[in-house]
């Protein structure tokens, strides 16, 4: 099982340049950072956090796609990833140029991590209707999928819809960069995750052990080898007993929450999870 990091990269918090370049020097094999375009000052969505008032970092968060792409050019090994990235607020053509872009400046490091979304008014802006999220997200994906893969790509659905078109560059990682989806196990997004991505991303470990034999049985029944499947808890608060049981139920990797503030709070807590690593 391998190690990584996430922290919701602001203007106020530790660089993501700086923090992917000290992550990569200690050993952690990842670092993930969230997407949010905006926050609507309506706040009619809930917190996801269930607090009251939504935390600031919310309000500040960086581009993840540039931010990578920086990290990437300071990095050579470790993974560079969005947890989560909002595949729904973006066009598929040109997302797909982006993402195929920093799949090839970082040789093959990126992991799209990919959600559903929950702020129902930041879609709303963006052109989306909330009730329909998953499949217009199914459709990008899939739309995506085919520039990256043929030479010559065409698609045509209800939500995306392109001639028979040429898009260079291809991402190294074939036939699409790793992807993984967020979310609570459910029949849903495990029909999506079997169908157009690679893993899986719960937020936190809660009912990993029920779920993981159904996902594996779902991908065998599909056609795809279940050992090829990425189990990757996200915002992990770590202690050795729980990394040891990840670890049994076959997580494959274990992404440890840092806080979003500036470095001289971030380096004490990854240097006290880098410890992880040495055990």
């Amino acid at each position: 099982m391998k190690l990584g990091v996430t922290i919701h990269s602001t203007d106020l918090s530790m660089s993501p340049v700086a923090l992917a370049k000290e992550a990569e020097a200690r050993g952690f094999y990842s670092l993930y950072i969230p997407e949010h375009t905006h926050i609507p000052t309506s706040r009619r969505t809930p917190a996801p956090t269930g607090d009251e008032v939504l935390s600031e970092e919310y309000l500040r968060s960086l581009d993840p796609y540039i931010a990578l792409a920086a990290a990437a050019a300071q990095t050579e090994h470790i993974r560079l990833g969005t947890g989560i990235g909002l595949v729904a607020q973006h066009d598929a053509i040109t997302f797909a140029k982006q993402l195929a872009t920093l799949d090839l400046i970082s040789a093959g490091r990126l992991v799209l991590g990919i959600g559903f979304g929950w702020n129902q008014e930041e879609m709303e802006n963006h052109g989306i209707d909330f009730k329909h999220r998953r499949e217009i997200i199914r459709e990008k994906m899939l739309a995506m999928q085919q520039l990256w893969s043929n030479d010559e790509a065409e698609f045509h659905g209800e939500y995306v819809n392109f001639e028979r078109s040429w898009q260079w560059p291809k991402p190294v990682q074939q036939p699409r960069p790793r992807v993984l989806i967020g979310g609570g196990a459910g029949p849903k997004l495990f029909e999506h995750l079997v169908e157009y991505a690679d893993g899986w991303m719960p937020i936190g470990g809660s009912g990993m052990k029920e779920a993981i034999p159904r996902l594996q049985k779902l991908m065998q029944e599909a056609g795809r080898d279940p050992a090829s499947l990425h189990i990757v808890p996200m915002g992990v608060f770590p202690d050795a007993e729980k990394l040891d049981y990840y670890e049994s139920l076959g997580v494959t990797e274990t992404v440890l929450r840092l806080p979003s503030t500036e470095r001289e709070q971030v380096m004490p807590v990854l240097d006290d999870y880098a410890a992880f690593i040495r055990r």
